[in-house]
C-alpha cells in the first residue's frame, strides 16, 4: 500500500464534475496534485456506487467541503465504478445532487491498485483516505474496512494539523497548543 512519505501515483482519469448536458465529465490528472500554489488534495476512496455506507460518507465530505476549501484543499471522491455510474447514482440520490467535488472514476481499476487499496476478492476500492500535500506527496493515509464508515471531522482534524507543521500532541485540535521542543 502506498503510504506516508511516498509520491502519490500518476493517472488520468475521468470524472463526474457537473450534472449539467454536456458539462458532465472531465478529465483529472495526477498533475492535478502538484502546485505552486501551496493547495493540498484530500482524497477518498468508496467501494460500489448505489449501496448504503458510502452515501452517508459522500454526503457528509460535501457537507463540510468548505471546510477543506478554507484549508486551501481540493477535496475528490473515487471508486472502481464507471463515470456513467457515478452519473446516474448522483441523479438519483438525493444527498448526491449537488456535489461540490468530482467523482473519479477509476473503471481499470489501476489507480486502487496502484494505491494497494483494491480489496482483493471482489477488486473493489476499501475506504481509503489520503491527504497529498502541494508537491504530491502521501501525508497521511487512513483505511476503513467495507463497513464501516470513516470520520470527516478527523480527516479535517488530521490536516490541521499537517498544515501547521508542528507537533501535534494527541487530540489535538486546530486553535490549541502545539508542541515546542
Amino acid at each position: 500500500m502506498i503510504t506516508i512519505g511516498q509520491k502519490f501515483p500518476s493517472f488520468s482519469k475521468t470524472a463526474v464534475t457537473s450534472l449539467e448536458k454536456g458539462k458532465e465529465f472531465e478529465t483529472l490528472t495526477s498533475d492535478y496534485l502538484t502546485n505552486e500554489d501551496n493547495v493540498w488534495t484530500t482524497i477518498f476512496w468508496w467501494p460500489k456506487d448505489f449501496t448504503f455506507v458510502c452515501p452517508t460518507e459522500i454526503a457528509e465530505f460535501n457537507k463540510n467541503f468548505s471546510e477543506f476549501r478554507d484549508r486551501d484543499t481540493r477535496l475528490i471522491g473515487a471508486s472502481t465504478d464507471s463515470e456513467f455510474v457515478h452519473l446516474a447514482w448522483r441523479n438519483n440520490h438525493d444527498d448526491l445532487r449537488d456535489l461540490k467535488f468530482p467523482m473519479l472514476a477509476d473503471t481499470s481499476k489501476s489507480l486502487a491498485e496502484d494505491l494497494g487499496i483494491l480489496e482483493p476478492t471482489e477488486k473493489i476500492a476499501y475506504r481509503a483516505t489520503f491527504i497529498i500535500d502541494p508537491q504530491g506527496i502521501v501525508r497521511w493515509v487512513c483505511v476503513n474496512d467495507l463497513s464501516v464508515g470513516r470520520n470527516v471531522k478527523e480527516v479535517l482534524r488530521v490536516l490541521d494539523g499537517l498544515q501547521t507543521d508542528e507537533l501535534c500532541p494527541c487530540n489535538w485540535e486546530k486553535g490549541q497548543e502545539t508542541l515546542t521542543v
